[in-house]
């Protein structure tokens, strides 16, 4: 480590922006020409050019990854009361959507490995009153879906695949059969939010659809409703991408492969010197999907997570919990939403979990330090 480590970040935008800067400066530079900020033919071939990626018939951009769950909700048909099967553990948005829209978030707990529901949670909290289940592919891996497509389409229950952390993600079927994440069930939504693998320059967000029928509802309510100008033949609302954050993004998706490619390197690195550490779990990669790694994160036992938290910070080494309180402790559900169960592992894992630096532009002494320093820290508490 004779070379100065510069400054680690928990994602380095600012280095990946530079790399892509000659290309990304063109496609902003087009869009000041043309004027062309709102829809216009960046938003056209950018939404043309996700869908031929994720070999999905349909993709519809808007605003952001929040909208996209809404919009996708309103889509279904949904009546107030209905019931959504949703994970605890995950980021607000997945079930503060099912509150505004006066459905009942029942929260269900998570597989201790993957983070994931199951097909075996899932089945115990279904009712007469679910409609809907919304898996969320956390932290860039696939929930196992095939089990869980098989229980809905036997009941009669809607899925919406919530794919804001892993896109590009590839799910293998038993039959052989590979889909991206997002667009297996009834409808894929996702965030593009700077930091995500695939990011803009400010808010986005896009669903996915292989219904015809279905893609030309959720386009309508996401532009007020309209099947035409002036005609309005359903409720909806205002979400749209903007024409520079489709301009960028065309450029990203390009590179998106490479995203991967690179973040996986990081992970195998980290999981390579870190994997025979005791008190520290790496984390599973499931069998039959890929991992994007838009997290990397491990889980600290014997209450020491804090403690390597504050060490890291020390030496200048970010780190984040996501998530310090699972939904069903939130004072947003506290009236709102019903538990399945004791959601034991939920709470385990906001304990320990602890989300290390991952992004595209790591240089391998940056890595040896971060390995060093945790190491380090283990060594002290042996």
């Amino acid at each position: 480590m004779n070379r100065k480590i510069d400054s680690i970040q928990m994602v380095d935008l600012k280095n990946q922006y530079l790399r892509l800067k000659k290309d990304i400066d063109i496609a902003i530079k087009s869009i000041l020409d043309s004027c062309q900020f709102i829809k216009g033919d960046a938003f056209i071939n950018f939404q043309e050019e996700l869908a031929n990626y994720l070999n999905v018939s349909k993709v519809i951009p808007c605003a952001n990854g929040t909208d996209a769950l809404q919009i996708a909700m309103m889509a279904l048909n949904l009546k107030k009361g209905d019931e959504v099967i949703v994970p605890a553990f995950t980021y607000v948005a997945t079930a503060e959507v099912i509150g505004l829209l006066g459905l009942k978030p029942v929260m269900v707990d998570v597989d201790p490995d993957s983070f994931n529901v199951t097909s075996h949670i899932i089945e115990e909290a279904i009712s007469n009153k679910t409609k809907l289940i919304v898996p969320v592919h956390l932290f860039g891996q696939c929930t196992d879906l095939e089990p869980i497509l098989e229980i809905a389409r036997r009941k009669d229950i809607s899925i919406i695949e919530d794919t804001a952390q892993a896109i590009g993600s590839k799910y293998s079927f038993s039959d052989g059969t590979v889909k991206y994440a997002g667009t297996i069930g009834d409808i894929g939504t996702t965030s593009f939010f700077p930091s995500k693998n695939l990011g803009c320059y400010g808010d986005g967000g896009a669903l996915f659809a292989n219904d015809l029928e279905l893609a030309e509802k959720i386009r309508m309510i996401a532009n007020h409703g309209q099947s035409q100008q002036y005609v309005h033949d359903v409720i909806g609302i205002n979400s749209r991408l903007d024409g520079l954050q489709a301009a960028i993004l065309r450029v990203k998706l390009k590179h998106l492969s490479d995203f991967e490619a690179r973040r996986n390197i990081v992970a195998d690195y980290y999981d390579m010197y870190l994997n025979k550490i005791s008190n520290l779990q790496i984390p599973f990669r499931q069998p039959n999907s890929t991992h994007v790694f838009h997290q990397y994160t491990i889980k600290v036992k014997d209450g020491l997570r804090d403690g390597l938290k504050k060490h890291l910070a020390a030496y200048g080494i970010p780190s984040m919990v996501y998530y310090p309180k699972p939904l069903h402790k939130q004072s947003a559900f506290k009236d709102l939403g019903k538990k399945v169960g004791d959601l034991k592992i939920s709470q385990q894992l906001c304990d320990e979990v602890l989300s290390l630096p991952i992004h595209t532009e790591f240089q391998e002494n940056q890595l040896e330090f971060i390995v060093d320093k945790i190491r380090m820290f283990f060594d002290s508490h042996a």
